[in-house]
């Protein structure tokens, strides 16, 4: 072979990793061995195989038995569940619930490192673990369901068996929102939920998305007198039949196919009631706070990958008589995508350590709130872009389905759409502004100490952008990203060395850069552009 780079594995994603390595420095040995163990499986060969082999063999829905009798049952290949045996192995299902005294006071962060890790290689497994783990934030306020549930939840057993969830070691837990009409307006569903002479409730309806239907339980939303209400559904009952779940359809999804999101119609469903009757929506978002941080971790992650890659490639790679490495064009865009690499990395581990203070201090309480939708909007909503250029740093070989790439490119829409898309994160943000500005403002006071001197003046235009935004709704998206910009330079600045912190700050706050779409302002009339260009 001549001219090609070597397939990029059986290296250490933990310890070639400059920017995870400087962010965990001060975390305990022993956790650090851990992240060092599993960095070295994740680039494993064999782990890669496995990730590839999940991938081209997608779930498939199996509706009725061969007597023609409801099955409902999604069968996977094997190499997805060898990865969910290892991510719920690690921790990645419920070890900021355990009480890991190694763990103490860096549970989100020690547990976020893993997962970054773990999307590298594959993130379609990451689906239900991410699920399972956020479950118990909503199950909180059920005393009784946590005491039945919260040890086989919490497990790092994994048990894809076919039967009732009370006689498994280790269960995994889903979640259902949308429906056909609502999407993301849930308060549009019209699945029901009545309560019978038992005491128990039923729930009839339809779900349009209804990721992983293999979990063994289900949180949901359906409508009761009193309005949303949340509930847990078992899968099987007791006695190990179908709780009236029957799935339609499996989703061909652009990305993401070693998961299987389905279509589901629920028929006399029992179920129990989390939370107060009529505030679901309330009960549900303790859940998908956590479920918007793991999307940004997994994003985080998919840029690593394809940025180590592309720079593996380069190294190898050459063209015109040199190393595609050191050729000056080449050289800028690796490292013009390594600060977007970077700059994702510290947001995401900044974002989970803020979710481990958030107890103990009122500032970072107030970070995780207003942070949370804007680092998932910012780092989301950047890594296919970022993605397509390193697949373009490599060329015809990043193109074909041989390689890794195009998984990474087909993946990384999803998590700027799951737990709400680009909009509905702005608008996430003038909420947190409207209910709470002094806290809003404590937070912009921590970014700029941490800026440090000389960069106020980027404090100053976001106060004044978040004026505007309180009169211009659709001015939010300039809000937002000059936020996670700001927020990515504060921890730079705070965590990294200093050229690369440098070099983001006058690139990025700096000096006008590249946006993102959404930034027409007001003085325009937006409807009738469009009207002209689509008729």
């Amino acid at each position: 072979m001549t001219n090609q780079s070597p397939v990029y594995a059986g290296h250490n994603a933990y310890l070639s990793d400059g920017v995870l390595l400087q962010l965990t420095t001060h975390l305990d040995g022993k956790l650090k061995e851990g992240f060092t163990s599993h960095g070295k499986w994740v680039a494993a060969p064999e782990a890669l195989d496995l990730a590839r082999l999940a991938n081209e063999n997608p779930p498939k829905l199996k509706t009725y038995d061969s007597k023609g009798e409801r099955a409902d049952v999604v069968e996977y290949h094997p190499a997805y569940h060898a990865l969910m045996r290892r991510g719920i192995a690690i921790g990645l299902g419920g070890s900021i619930w355990e009480d890991d005294p190694q763990e103490k006071g860096v549970r989100n962060l020690a547990r976020a490192v893993r997962f970054m890790l773990t999307s590298q290689l594959e993130v379609g497994h990451t689906c239900p673990i991410t699920m399972t783990h956020a479950s118990t934030a909503a199950l909180m306020t059920e005393p009784d369901l946590i005491k039945d549930w919260v040890s086989r939840i919490t497990s790092r057993h994994y048990d894809s068996a076919q039967k009732s969830p009370g006689t498994k070691q280790g269960i995994t837990i889903g979640m259902g929102m949308t429906e056909r009409q609502g999407g993301s307006d849930v308060r549009a569903n019209t699945s029901t939920a009545i309560k019978g002479n038992d005491g128990a409730w039923r729930i009839n309806g339809e779900k349009w998305f209804f990721s992983a239907p293999m979990c063994d339980a289900f949180l949901v939303l359906a409508n009761t007198p009193a309005g949303i209400s949340c509930f847990f559904l078992p899968r099987l009952l007791p006695d190990g039949q179908n709780n009236g779940l029957h799935f339609q359809r499996l989703k061909e999804k652009v990305g993401n196919r070693s998961n299987a999101s389905s279509e589901v119609k629920f028929e006399n469903t029992v179920g129990s009631l989390v939370g107060e009757e009529g505030k679901g929506i309330k009960t549900i978002l303790e859940m998908v706070t956590l479920t918007r941080l793991d999307c940004v971790l997994g994003s985080a992650g998919q840029m690593r990958a394809a940025l180590a890659e592309a720079v593996h490639h380069c190294r190898h790679r050459s063209a015109f008589g040199e190393k595609l490495i050191d050729q000056p064009l080449m050289i800028r865009v690796l490292g013009d995508l390594a600060l977007d690499v970077a700059a994702a990395q510290c947001l995401a581990l900044r974002l989970a350590r803020s979710f481990d203070l958030a107890s103990t201090d009122s500032v970072e309480a107030g970070y995780a709130r207003l942070m949370t939708p804007v680092i998932k909007y910012w780092v989301c909503k950047s890594a296919p872009a970022m993605i397509v250029e390193a697949m373009e740093c490599i060329g015809g070989n990043g193109y074909v389905e041989e390689g890794v790439m195009g998984r990474l490119y087909r993946e990384a829409p999803l998590n700027a759409i799951w737990e709400g898309s680009g909009n509905i994160m702005c608008l996430d943000v003038l909420r947190v502004i409207r209910k709470g500005p002094n806290t809003v403002n404590s937070v912009l006071d921590r970014l700029k100490d941490d800026l440090g001197e000389g960069n106020g003046q980027s404090i100053d235009v976001l106060r004044i952008a978040g004026d505007i935004a309180m009169e211009d709704e659709g001015s939010a998206r300039i809000l937002t990203e000059q936020l996670a910009l700001t927020a990515a330079a504060a921890e730079m600045r705070r965590s990294l060395p200093t050229e690369i912190a440098d070099a983001f700050v006058d690139s990025r706050l700096g000096r006008p850069w590249r946006h993102t779409y959404g930034m027409m302002d007001s003085r325009y009339n937006a409807r009738a552009i469009i009207d002209f260009v689509c008729g």
